[in-house]
């Protein structure tokens, strides 16, 4: 697993951001029983900058607390089979890692719905990347039986790794 974390915002936490990211993503990909070494990339900016992402990669104007960008199209979510044949599209050509996409979180909106919710900031922070990368990972929560498989998955996953709502 490799991940890259770019910055724009003073914001900063209590927390190693990359080593979470880390562990997050090594936990939803072995969940999904992912074949692949992935490569997945954090940027952290704050309202403003979520929400000029937002307006001109989704034409929403508006501030959310995180956007997901996969690299992949998925038949079915978490199937990698057939990934291989867009090896040209998905892998990187250097490390031959799978170039799973990119997340961008609004470090503002993590601290705030941490106080509003009641937890943890690192809580926050997590459940906001398992959130990201099941998106990446070709699941959606348009319909209400696909809320329902997300949240268990994100769920799941943040017992597993002892993130919770403290």
């Amino acid at each position: 697993m490799t991940s890259y974390v770019e910055r724009e915002t003073a914001l900063s936490f209590s927390f190693d951001e990359k080593a979470l990211l880390d562990r997050v993503a090594e936990a939803v990909l072995d969940s999904e029983n992912c074949p692949y070494e992935a490569v997945v990339n954090l940027l952290l900016t704050d309202g403003a900058g979520i929400r000029e992402y937002n307006r001109n990669y989704r034409s929403i104007d508006s501030e959310t607390d995180v956007l997901s960008f996969p690299n992949l199209e998925f038949g079915t979510p978490g199937d990698f089979s057939g990934v291989e044949e867009r090896e040209a599209d998905c892998f990187d050509p250097d490390s031959g890692e799978l170039v799973l996409g990119d997340i961008i979180l609004n470090a503002a909106r993590v601290k705030e719905q941490a106080a509003e919710y009641g937890h943890s900031e690192r809580r926050e922070f997590a459940f906001l990347l398992a959130h990201s990368l099941y998106h990446l990972c070709g699941y959606d929560h348009m319909e209400p039986e696909e809320a329902s498989v997300m949240e268990k998955k994100q769920e799941t996953v943040l017992q597993a790794l002892s993130i919770t709502r403290e």
